[in-house]
């Protein structure tokens, strides 16, 4: 039987106890020594986690990231009936996502299951609903900015350079040079219905944003890599498609909103990637939209309220 590749695993809790080891894997697995750059670890209130009830607590130190830190641990390197214990052996309130250590390496390693929770410097890039096109308080995004930096005025931060009219396409390749500066440790792709556009010009038949979205977020993904930074992808919403028409010589539909929807979710499950969903918070609720593409101050509230209850 062929042996699977084996994975590398980030470890610096229990995972590193051979006891533990002996336990999950049936062995204990060599550890080298290795370090995390940009990430500190703060304590992740749990529930109903049988690990930490065995040990009589309520918490549990989780990795969360933070300019200038590191975190000393070790490289687990693991098959995949191994790795899939691992994930078994974390609380619920983990994910498995990428990480680069700093010796260049790229590994594995269980971070804080709510993105936006685990965040500190946060860069917002998309189109005009993430902007907050039709809501002069700013949208959802200057609503999560202001309660993000009130949380922590020193480390926290929050830079929205969303663009009216923007595609995947557009953001992947204006975002690169938007980084440096302002040292991300996230980056939220808010990817909007610009992609599932169809034009009425006939002359423009051929072009179709969702044909390949997969680039783009290919190219995202590695810049996100590139600063050690986390990727969230974020959208669609839904669509009053009876109010849409002809806007602005496009033409918007469910049927297309859908379609990109399912290929965000597939493209973030294949590689990893948080996708937040916020297509059922506003769904077959009209009154919250200002011309059934962009919801209206009302509307924006409550994408605030579904993001901080879900993914804060």
């Amino acid at each position: 039987m062929t042996e699977s590749r084996p994975h590398a695993l980030f470890c610096f809790g229990t995972l590193l106890d051979p006891r533990v080891q002996t336990a999950l894997f049936g062995r204990t697995v060599p550890t080298e020594a290795a370090t995390l750059a940009g990430h500190a670890t703060r304590p992740l209130a749990v529930a109903g986690d049988s690990v930490t009830a065995a040990g009589g607590r309520d918490v549990r130190p989780t990795l969360a990231r933070k300019l200038g830190a590191t975190v000393e641990g070790g490289v687990l390197r693991l098959s995949d009936r191994e790795l899939a214990a691992a994930d078994d052996h974390e609380i619920d309130d983990h994910v498995r996502r990428r990480v680069t250590l700093a010796s260049g390496e790229t590994a594995w390693a269980h971070l804080d299951a709510r993105p936006l929770r685990a965040a500190a410097r946060i860069v917002i890039v998309g189109d005009s609903i993430a902007y907050g096109r039709c809501d002069p308080e700013g949208g959802w995004a200057g609503q999560f900015a202001t309660a993000h930096i009130a949380a922590d005025e020193h480390a926290h931060r929050v830079f929205n350079l969303a663009v009216p009219g923007s595609t995947l396409a557009d953001v992947g390749e204006q975002t690169p040079a938007l980084l440096p500066p302002r040292h991300p440790d996230t980056i939220v792709v808010a990817a909007g219905i610009n992609d599932s556009a169809v034009p009425l010009a006939a002359s423009d038949t051929g072009i179709d944003g969702l044909r390949d979205i997969t680039g783009p977020l290919d190219a995202l993904l590695a810049t996100a890599r590139r600063h050690h930074a986390r990727l969230v992808v974020l959208g669609p919403l839904w669509l009053d498609e009876s109010c849409t028409g002809d806007f602005e010589g496009l033409r918007f539909t469910a049927a297309r909103a859908l379609e990109l929807r399912a290929a965000l979710r597939t493209w973030c499950a294949e590689h990893h990637v948080d996708h937040l969903d916020l297509w059922e918070p506003l769904r077959d609720r009209p009154e919250l939209f200002v011309d059934g593409l962009h919801p209206g101050t009302e509307g924006h509230k409550e994408l605030y309220r579904y993001l901080s209850a879900h993914h804060c």
